[in-house]
C-alpha cells in the first residue's frame, strides 16, 4: 500500500502517553470472529510502538497470542483513528501488580482515519471510574510505571 502512514502523530502520541481509553479490536480465538473491547491500560512507548496490559483473565489475552494482528481505535484530534498492528508479549507477567497481566507490545503498520467522510467529532468520549478512587488510582499508578519498566 503506498503512502500508508506508519506512525502517529504528535498530537495522537502525547494523547497515548495519557490516560485514555481505546478500543482493541482482536480475531476471537474460539470463533475466529471479530471482537472489540476497550481498555485504559494503553502507554505509546514511540510514534511507531504502543504497550498495552491486560488482565489474564480476558479473552484478549488468548486471542492475541493466537492471532496477533490488532487494531486500536482512538477517539481524538477530532476524528476516529484506526491503528493496526502486530503484538506481540513484551512481558509476562507485569511484576509488581496484585492481580496477573499480560503485556504487549504492538509495532505498528498502519494509522489511518476511520471516521466517515464530512464528519468531524465535536467532543472525545470521557469515562468515569466507578469503584473507589483511591484504590483506582494506586491500581492505574502501579499498572503504568510496571508497563513504562517492561
Amino acid at each position: 500500500m503506498s503512502g500508508t502512514v506508519t506512525q502517529m502523530t504528535e498530537t495522537l502520541l502525547a494523547q497515548l502517553k495519557s490516560e485514555t481509553f481505546v478500543l482493541l479490536s482482536t480475531v476471537d480465538a474460539e470463533t475466529g470472529g471479530p471482537t472489540s473491547s476497550a481498555i485504559s491500560w494503553v502507554y505509546a512507548l514511540n510514534a511507531s510502538t504502543l504497550r498495552i496490559a491486560i488482565d489474564h483473565r480476558s479473552r484478549l489475552v488468548e486471542n492475541i497470542k493466537s492471532n496477533p494482528l490488532v487494531t486500536i481505535t482512538v477517539f481524538g484530534e477530532g476524528t476516529v483513528h484506526a491503528i493496526n498492528g502486530r503484538a506481540a508479549i513484551a512481558l509476562d507477567p507485569l511484576p509488581n501488580i496484585p492481580f496477573k497481566l499480560c503485556c504487549f507490545d504492538i509495532s505498528i503498520e498502519a494509522v489511518r482515519n476511520a471516521l466517515f467522510y464530512g464528519a468531524q467529532l465535536s467532543s472525545a468520549p470521557q469515562y468515569i471510574k466507578t469503584y473507589d478512587q483511591r484504590a483506582s488510582e494506586k491500581l492505574d499508578g502501579q499498572v503504568f510505571s510496571a508497563m513504562q519498566k517492561a
